[in-house]
């Protein structure tokens, strides 16, 4: 098989693999943490061992899905940080991005954050046990958060362990309010964005720019 064949085998096989993934988008869509590798089959009219042959088993697919949502996410989170504003204005839109994300499509974020604790005994194809694969999710926000935090803000001579610390500190403190607001909304969203903004203000509104780095 020559080069150009199997650029086409591959091309053919990514396009294959997005069309099954929008496929399990809209299952999880419509089933939250519930969504199972028979629905998903049968909403992208194939056979479960064809889903299998492209994503190994059910974490592989959940795996993929956390990467396409959360690429998705980190990529609204930068452009909220690089928009044209204050340092505060940024800080609170980017709060909002998040919180935006996860009112806007519940369902995933259920199935993301949420194991499917409410499905039959004896049932294990009900829904995908996704609470063991949260953690890594949120580790990778820290750190991508951390280092946005490191290039952008002068931390002093100790910067790149405190950036560490902050961006896993606000991914969790984001992540914690977020989960609670969108279960009880005991406020409007403007309102949490202020208040979760207050609680990170102080250091914030005090430390400069890194020198050579873009401003934040």
């Amino acid at each position: 098989m020559d080069t150009t064949q199997r650029d086409s085998q591959q091309r053919a096989h990514e396009e294959r693999r997005r069309e099954l993934l929008e496929a399990a988008d809209r299952v999880v869509l419509r089933d939250g943490p519930g969504a199972s590798m028979n629905a998903i089959a049968a909403e992208a009219g194939i056979t479960k061992p064809i889903l299998y042959r492209h994503f190994g088993d059910k974490g592989g697919l959940y795996r993929a899905l956390a990467v396409r949502h959360t690429d998705a996410l980190l990529a609204a989170l930068r452009a909220a940080l690089d928009a044209p504003a204050q340092r505060r204005a940024r800080v609170e839109a980017t709060l909002d991005t998040y919180l935006a994300a996860i009112e806007a499509r519940p369902q995933v974020y259920r199935f993301l954050m949420h194991p499917a604790d409410d499905q039959p005994e004896g049932q294990p194809e009900q829904g995908f046990d996704v609470g063991r694969h949260a953690a890594p999710l949120l580790r990778r926000l820290g750190e991508e958060l951390a280092q946005v935090v490191a290039e952008r803000v002068d931390l002093g001579p100790d910067g790149a362990e405190k950036a560490r610390v902050w961006g896993h500190g606000i991914v969790g403190m984001m992540h914690a309010a977020g989960d609670w607001w969108l279960r009880d909304r005991p406020c409007p969203r403007e309102q949490l964005v202020s208040h979760l903004t207050d609680l990170l203000w102080g250091r914030l509104a005090d430390a400069g720019d890194r020198e050579g780095g873009p401003a934040f």
